[in-house]
């Protein structure tokens, strides 16, 4: 299968200056790797520290990109490859994916399970909210669709108590960054399609740099290990987002190494 790269350039909640840009690095790794075309969503402005009910309407114009460019691609069976600069921008592809391929399984690799809503948001960060959105536990208005038993938290370890109880109550499964296997995630997900979605804080800090820093986190070979354990056919899209980027080019050079290496299975298999 041939994949498309949508890259998301446009605030979508970002809180730091170094995640539009690291998208744009991330995409061209990615276009390194995979003769593809690349659609680019969005106009950058600056970050900003805000509340969901602010941010959210100020994203409208790139999620509805987003959203559309993931349906183009699905219908024209193609793999959609989303850069995303935060995991907000998983608002606008998620119910996509729950319309377009209704027997996926998301595989949601992060440090957090982005499952709390307005009512329970201590925060007030929309990305922490972008899953619980997309089961239809809040209206983001970019539609829902996705059943909580089809979502997988992976790598999960930093989950708000209130969180914790919601994702307990939908059925939604966690497997801890310690039990994290291939064949773990092969059982998990049996024969259905998989929607992957990283974000680079589920590793272990100091490999790949983002916003948020938990400790305890995947290895960059454990996730490499999984993913060379996917099947090609069992792929149905991706998503990788918070790649923090800075002003050190050599810093960022050395990050990317890092993640190329882990997504490379990804694309060269088959």
């Amino acid at each position: 299968m041939a994949f498309d790269i949508i890259l998301s350039q446009g605030r979508i909640a970002d809180r730091t200056s170094g995640a539009i840009p690291g998208a744009a690095l991330t995409a061209a790794m990615v276009g390194e790797l995979i003769p593809a075309t690349v659609t680019t969503v969005g106009t950058p402005s600056p970050a900003k520290e805000d509340d969901w009910s602010e941010s959210l309407p100020q994203a409208h114009d790139t999620l509805t990109a987003i959203s559309n460019a993931v349906a183009n691609s699905l219908r024209q069976n193609r793999i959609p490859v989303l850069l995303a600069n935060t995991c907000s921008a998983s608002l606008a592809s998620l119910p996509v994916a729950a319309r377009e391929r209704p027997d996926s399984v998301v595989l949601w690799i992060d440090a957090h399970g982005d499952f709390n809503t307005p009512a329970t948001t201590g925060s007030g960060y929309l990305g922490g909210m972008v899953v619980a959105a997309a089961c239809g536990l809040w209206d983001s208005g970019s539609g829902s669709g996705l059943r909580p038993e089809q979502v997988i938290i992976v790598g999960g370890r930093d989950i708000d108590d209130e969180e914790a109880a919601l994702l307990q109550k939908a059925g939604v499964r966690v497997i801890p960054p310690s039990e994290v296997t291939p064949e773990a995630i092969m059982k998990a997900t049996g024969d259905a399609p998989v929607w992957i979605h990283v974000d680079w804080d589920a590793l272990e800090p100091g490999f790949v740099p983002a916003a948020y820093k938990v400790q305890d986190g995947l290895l960059p070979e454990q996730l490499r290990a999984l993913f060379a354990a996917l099947p090609r056919e069992k792929i149905a899209g991706i998503e990788l987002a918070e790649f923090e980027a800075s002003d050190d080019d050599q810093a960022n050079a050395a990050a990317l190494g890092i993640l190329k290496e882990i997504v490379t299975p990804l694309f060269t298999k088959g």
